[in-house]
C-alpha cells in the first residue's frame, strides 16, 4: 500500500527533493567530447553579490528553469551556468557604510586594507541570493559556478582588455563624463536615470566689454536652468543668422564674477533661435552639448566642481559650496550686482546614479574608453541576418537604434573593488599596457618609475565577457567548445543594452561567434494595480515570504522600513486588494505554487501585476495534483505501466483522455520552445483539472464501482499511464510535486531514478482519436447542460433528477445510449435517462436546455418548491436589471463609446447580451414555477 499523507506540505518535500537532485549529480553538464547528446545552454544573467531574492529573481529563475528542466527532460546535454557579479559600485557602497558606522572611510585605512574587507563582506553576508535560488528549485550546475573576480575570471578580464587596447579598441582620453560625487566615479549613460523634475530658467545678463551705449549693446542677456555652472562659462553663442545680435559678433563679455573675460561665438548646432533669449552661455567642462561646442571653437574647459561635487576653489567666494547652495548664492550675487532678468517655471530632466540616486553632474576626467562603433556594427548584422534571434520581435528596433546611435563606453570607475585596469603610467607620462602583474619597466621609454593605474573596470566589462569567460576563455577549454555559443539568453528587456548588447559585441569580437542563438526578454514584475515595485511605495514583496508563509506585519515591515505598521498595511492593501481575504498573513503556498503562478503570465509583457489571489489560486491547483494523484493510487496501485498507452482501449472515456493527453503535450512543448510558457501551462491546467479531474476521474467511477473486469483493467491501464505521464509533462513547471508524487505512481522498470531526468512526453504518449474527442464532446454538453439546469434552479446535491435527452440523429441517440451509465453518473439521474427522438411537447415541470444536436429535459416536479424558486427568480431578476441599466447607462454615452479602448467597449457589450440571455432565462423560470404552482408544488 502506497503510504500518502492526506495533505501536502511543500516544506517537508521541497528540501529533501532538492538535496536529492543535488546528491544524484541531475543539474551536472558533461563537458567531454565523447558526448555526443544536443546541447542546450543558459548562462544565468548572475545576480549582485550584494542582492537578495527578489520578484524579478523569482521570475527570471523560474522561466529559465522551466526551458532547463524541458531541454533536460528531451534528453539533452543541458547547462545552466550560475553566478554572481561583484557589483562594484553597489558593494563598495555597503562596505563604505560599515566603515561610516566605524567613523573611518576607505582612505583612512587604504587600498589593500579596504578590498581586505570588502572580501570579508563576502564571505559572511554575499552571495545569499544563492541559496535563495536553491529554494526556488533551480537546477543549475552549481559546480561550475562563477564569481566576476574569481582569479581565472580576472586573466579573462585582463586578456580582453590589452587584446582591445593592441586592436586600438580602448584608448584613454580627457573628456566629459557623467560624475557621481556620493559614489565618488564616473558612470557611463546606462548608469545614470533621468526624473522629469520642476525647475526654473532663469535669465541673467553678461556686460560687454567696451560697450556701444549709443547703440544700445551694453549687455547680453542669456537664460540658463544652472546658473552656477555660469563660474565656468568661457563663452556666449548666438545664432549667426540671428539679426538681434549681429552686431556682438566677435565681442568680448565681462564676467562679473571673475577675471575673465569671455567671447561672444556664432554656432548654429547648438543655438535655438527661439528658445529662451536666443543666446547661450557655454560651459564646456559642465554640459555635453557645451562640451561639444567648446571643441568646435577652441574653449577653455574650466571644472568648478571638486570630486565631493563642491564647489572648487578657483571659483573664489563660492568655493566649497554644495551646488544646491552656489545656485542660491549665484542668483543672490547677480541680483546684488542688478544682473538678474527675472525667471520662470521649467519642467527639466535631472540625471541621478542608477546606484545612490545622488544628482550627476557633467564633468571634465580623464578615463579609459571602448570605441565601440567597430564593436556595434558586427552585432548589429548578426541580429539582422538571423544568427541572434530577439524575442519579443518588438525589441529588434530598440536594440538597432541603440546600436546603431551608440557612443563610446567610459569603462574606467574610481573604485577600489573590482578588476584593476592592467595599466602602468610612468614618471614621462607614458602608458604600459600588459597582462603581466610584475611591471619593472616602461614599455617605451625604459623608466622603472611606474605606478599602476588606481581605477578599476567597469562592472559591465567583466559581465560582457560572461557567456565564455565562464566556460575557460582564453583557454581552449572542452567546457568552452561544448558550451558556447549559448542557446537562449533569457533576461529583463531592461538590461538589453546595459549587457546583451554588450555580451553580443564582445563575443563576435573574441570569439568570431555570437554567444547565444536567441535572446529571450521578459518584463517587469510590478503590483497587482500595476505600479513599479519600490521600498518607498511600500509595494515589494519576498518571494520567500509567499512560499513559506508570513504575516502581513512581517511583510508590510520588508515592503516599507521604518514606517508605522497602519501606514505599512495601508500602503500594501492597497497595491494588493487581493490581500483583502487573506487574515493576517500569507499562508505557505509553496514553491511550486509561486512558480505556476509566474509562469501563468505571458514573460512577454512587459508588465506582470503579480496577484495574490493568483498564488493561492496555484496553492488550489497543486492540492488538486495532490489530490488526484492520492485517488488514483488507490486504483492503480500494482499497474505495470510499460510506459507505452493501452494497445486498443474500448471505452469512450479512455478513448478521449488518450487522446487529449496526445494533444496537449506536443503543444504544452511547442509553446516552451517559443517562449510562451503561459500558454503551455494554460493547456496543462485545463487538461488536468478540467478534463481529467473534472471529468475522467469522474466517469472512471462507475467502471471501477460497476464495470466489467475487462473494463476496470482497462481504465486502471489508462489511468495510471496518465497520471504518469501528466506528471511528467508538468515537471518543469512545478518539480517538487510532481517528483514527489512521481515516485508514488506506477512506473515502467526502465524509468530513470528521479523524474527530473525523465523523458518528457511527446504524441506518443497518447493517442490522438478525433472521433473519441467529437463524441465525448457530445456527451459532456449534454451532462453539463443537466447540470446548469440542477444549479440554476438550486437542486439539493443529493436530490435525484428525471432527465430526458432529445436527438434527431440516430447516431447521437445510440452514441448517447451506449453512454448513458456515465451520463446517469454525473447527473445524478433517477434511473437511467431516457433517450428518444424530438417532437414530443415538453413535460409539464420540467427545464429544456439545448446541448448542440441534444435537447436535456430536467424534470424539477417535487424537487424545487415554487414559492422558493419564485423568489430566487425575482431576486436574480432586480440584480440582472440594475446591471442592464448600469451598462446601458455607459454603452449610451458617446464619450465611453468613442474613447474607451475597443475591447473594453467590446467587453460591455458582450457582458450586455449575456445578461439579456439570463433574463431570459429567467422568464422561462418562471413559466415553471406557474407549472409547478398549478401542481400544487
Amino acid at each position: 500500500m502506497v503510504d500518502l499523507p492526506k495533505a501536502y506540505e511543500p516544506k517537508d518535500v521541497e528540501p529533501r527533493w532538492y538535496q536529492s537532485w543535488i546528491d544524484a549529480g541531475v543539474f551536472r553538464a558533461n563537458d567531454e567530447a565523447s558526448d555526443e547528446r544536443e546541447t542546450y545552454v543558459i548562462v544565468l544573467p548572475p545576480p549582485n553579490v550584494t542582492g537578495s531574492l527578489h520578484m524579478g529573481h523569482a521570475l527570471m529563475g523560474t522561466l529559465e528553469d522551466v526551458l532547463i528542466r524541458h531541454n533536460r527532460m528531451r534528453g539533452k546535454n543541458t547547462l545552466w551556468q550560475p553566478g554572481m557579479d561583484h557589483a562594484g559600485i553597489a558593494t563598495q557602497l555597503v562596505v563604505e557604510r560599515q566603515l561610516r558606522r566605524e567613523g573611518l572611510s576607505r582612505h583612512d585605512i587604504g587600498r589593500e586594507e579596504f578590498v581586505r574587507r570588502v572580501w570579508q563582506w563576502k564571505k559572511e553576508s554575499g552571495g545569499r541570493i544563492t541559496e535563495q535560488m536553491r529554494a526556488l528549485g533551480c537546477s543549475m550546475d552549481w559546480g561550475r559556478s562563477k564569481f566576476t573576480l574569481d582569479p581565472d575570471m580576472g586573466i579573462a578580464v585582463k586578456e580582453a582588455f590589452v587584446r582591445l587596447y593592441e586592436d586600438q579598441l580602448i584608448y584613454r582620453d580627457t573628456r566629459l563624463i557623467n560624475w557621481c560625487s556620493d559614489c565618488r566615479t564616473a558612470l557611463s549613460d546606462l548608469e545614470v536615470e533621468n526624473e522629469e523634475a520642476n525647475g526654473a530658467m532663469y535669465d541673467f545678463a553678461y556686460p560687454v566689454v567696451d560697450a556701444d551705449a549709443a547703440a544700445g549693446a551694453t549687455e547680453l542677456v542669456v537664460s540658463t536652468t544652472r546658473p552656477e555652472t555660469m563660474l565656468g562659462d568661457t563663452a556666449v553663442a548666438v545664432h549667426p543668422d540671428d539679426p538681434r545680435y549681429r552686431h556682438l559678433h566677435g565681442k568680448k563679455l565681462r564676467h562679473p564674477f571673475v577675471d575673465r573675460e569671455i567671447p561672444v561665438i556664432t554656432d548654429d548646432i547648438l543655438v535655438d533661435m527661439e528658445f529662451g533669449t536666443g543666446a547661450v552661455k557655454v560651459t564646456p567642462a559642465h554640459d555635453f552639448n557645451d562640451f561639444a561646442t567648446g571643441k568646435r571653437h577652441g574653449l577653455e574647459e574650466i571644472s568648478i566642481l571638486e570630486l565631493d561635487g563642491t564647489i572648487s576653489k578657483k571659483c573664489g567666494d563660492f568655493a566649497g559650496l554644495t551646488v544646491k547652495e552656489a545656485r542660491k548664492a549665484v542668483r543672490q550675487k547677480l541680483a546684488a550686482e542688478g544682473l538678474e532678468r527675472g525667471s520662470k517655471q521649467h519642467k527639466l530632466q535631472l540625471p541621478h546614479c542608477q546606484r545612490c540616486g545622488t544628482i550627476v553632474e557633467p564633468m571634465i576626467s580623464t578615463q579609459w574608453f571602448v570605441k565601440t562603433k567597430p564593436l556595434a556594427e558586427p552585432a548589429l548584422e548578426a541580429v539582422r541576418d538571423g544568427r541572434t534571434e530577439i524575442i519579443p520581435a518588438e525589441w529588434v528596433k530598440t536594440y538597432e537604434h541603440w546600436m546603431t546611435n551608440i557612443q563610446d563606453w567610459c569603462i574606467s570607475r574610481q573604485l577600489w573593488w573590482g578588476h584593476q585596469i592592467p595599466a602602468w603610467h610612468c614618471d614621462n607620462d607614458h602608458i604600459t599596457v600588459t597582462r603581466d602583474e610584475n611591471v619593472e619597466k616602461c614599455s617605451e621609454c625604459g623608466s622603472s618609475k611606474l605606478e599602476r593605474d588606481p581605477d578599476v573596470l567597469d562592472t559591465w566589462f567583466s559581465s560582457g565577457l560572461w557567456p565564455f569567460s565562464t566556460l575557460g576563455w582564453p583557454e581552449k577549454t572542452p567546457a568552452l567548445q561544448k558550451f558556447y555559443p549559448s542557446s537562449d539568453m533569457e533576461t529583463g528587456y531592461d538590461i538589453l543594452f546595459f549587457w546583451v548588447a554588450r555580451m553580443m559585441m564582445m563575443g563576435l569580437h573574441f570569439m568570431g561567434d555570437v554567444p547565444f542563438r536567441r535572446v529571450l526578454l521578459h518584463g517587469m514584475v510590478v503590483d497587482e494595480t500595476g505600479a513599479k515595485m519600490s521600498k518607498v511605495k511600500g509595494n515589494t514583496i519576498d518571494p520567500l515570504d509567499l512560499i513559506s508563509g508570513a504575516t502581513f506585519e512581517t511583510v508590510t515591515e520588508k515592503a516599507l522600513p521604518g514606517a508605522p505598521a497602519k501606514e505599512a498595511t495601508a500602503k500594501f492593501r492597497k497595491a494588493y486588494p487581493s490581500t483583502a481575504q487573506m487574515g493576517k498573513g500569507f499562508p505557505a503556498f509553496g514553491t511550486d505554487a509561486l512558480r505556476f503562478t509566474l509562469c501563468s503570465y505571458s514573460p512577454q509583457a512587459k508588465r506582470i501585476a503579480l496577484s495574490p489571489a493568483r498564488v493561492e489560486g496555484y496553492r488550489n491547483f497543486c492540492n488538486k495534483i495532490y489530490n488526484a494523484v492520492r485517488y488514483s493510487l488507490d486504483h492503480i496501485e500494482g499497474v505495470q505501466n510499460d510506459g507505452k498507452p493501452p494497445a486498443s482501449p474500448a471505452l469512450l472515456p479512455n478513448r478521449w483522455v488518450l487522446s487529449r493527453l496526445a494533444g496537449v503535450v506536443d503543444e504544452t512543448s511547442k509553446s516552451i520552445d517559443e517562449f510562451r510558457l503561459d500558454e503551455g501551462l494554460r493547456g496543462l491546467y485545463q487538461f488536468f483539472w478540467d478534463e481529467f479531474c473534472d471529468w475522467y476521474l469522474e466517469l472512471s467511477k462507475p467502471v471501477f464501482t460497476s464495470g466489467t473486469d475487462a473494463e476496470k483493467a482497462e481504465t486502471r491501464q489508462t489511468l495510471a499511464h496518465v497520471v504518469e505521464t501528466a506528471l511528467r509533462a508538468l515537471h518543469p513547471f512545478g518539480p517538487f510535486i510532481t517528483e514527489e508524487l512521481w515516485q508514488k505512481v506506477p512506473r515502467s522498470d526502465s524509468s530513470p531514478a528521479s523524474i527530473a531526468v525523465a523523458r518528457y512526453p511527446s504524441s506518443a504518449d497518447g493517442k490522438a482519436d478525433a472521433d473519441a474527442e467529437r463524441h465525448m464532446k457530445i456527451v459532456m454538453s449534454a451532462i453539463g447542460a443537466a447540470r446548469t439546469v440542477r444549479s440554476e434552479h438550486e437542486v439539493h446535491p443529493s436530490a435525484r433528477i428525471p432527465l430526458r435527452l432529445r436527438a434527431a440523429s440516430d447516431d447521437v441517440r445510440q452514441l448517447l445510449e451506449s453512454q448513458s451509465r456515465f451520463i446517469a453518473t454525473l447527473v445524478k439521474t433517477d434511473g437511467d435517462p431516457v433517450i428518444e427522438a424530438p417532437g414530443a411537447e415538453r413535460p409539464r415541470g420540467s427545464v429544456l436546455a439545448v446541448a448542440g444536436d441534444v435537447e436535456a429535459l430536467v424534470g424539477l416536479k417535487g424537487l424545487v418548491d415554487a414559492a422558493t424558486e419564485s423568489d430566487r427568480i425575482e431576486r436574480k431578476k432586480k440584480k440582472i436589471q440594475k446591471e442592464l441599466e448600469g451598462l446601458d447607462k455607459r454603452l449610451a454615452n458617446p464619450k465611453f463609446v468613442d474613447n474607451a479602448p475597443g475591447d473594453v467597449v467590446a467587453e460591455a457589450r458582450e457582458k450586455r447580451a449575456a445578461l439579456a440571455h439570463q433574463a431570459g432565462r429567467l422568464e422561462e423560470a418562471q413559466a415553471l414555477v406557474d407549472e409547478l404552482g398549478d401542481a400544487g408544488q
